[in-house]
């Protein structure tokens, strides 16, 4: 199993950023898939998750700046992620979960089943 992101990068407050991710290895429309991210020193949290049927689920802190979707056909997960701020900032990583739902129970470290490696997006004032 791999995940791969890319897009990460530099933009200032206001910006915008498309993250991408990679998936290979498992049969990608059978799996919730998801975006967390991590600052040093903090616990990982969820971002945004994405159940197979295209069903999206946002936390608070990216409803109506950031949009999950995916393209099945690529075995491709995307982040949208637009009028950015400082508080954005970090490592963002792509997980997928074997199920074709999103249940609450998958949104932490350990309820994902695959992770990618991240990319960093920093957002400057």
């Amino acid at each position: 199993v791999q995940l791969v992101e890319s897009g990460g990068g530099s933009v200032q407050a206001g910006g915008s950023l498309r993250l991408s991710c990679a998936a290979s290895g498992f049969t990608y429309s059978r799996y919730c898939m998801g975006w967390f991210r991590e600052v040093p020193g903090k616990e990982r949290e969820w971002v945004a998750v994405i159940s197979s049927f295209g069903t999206g689920g946002y936390a608070e802190s990216a409803r109506g700046r950031f949009t999950i979707s995916q393209d099945n056909g690529k075995n491709t997960l995307y982040l949208q992620m637009n009028s950015l701020k400082p508080e954005d900032t970090a490592t963002y990583y792509c997980a997928a979960k074997a199920n074709t739902y999103c249940y609450t129970k998958f949104l932490t470290w350990g309820g994902m089943d695959y992770w990618g490696k991240g990319t960093l997006v920093t957002i400057s004032s």
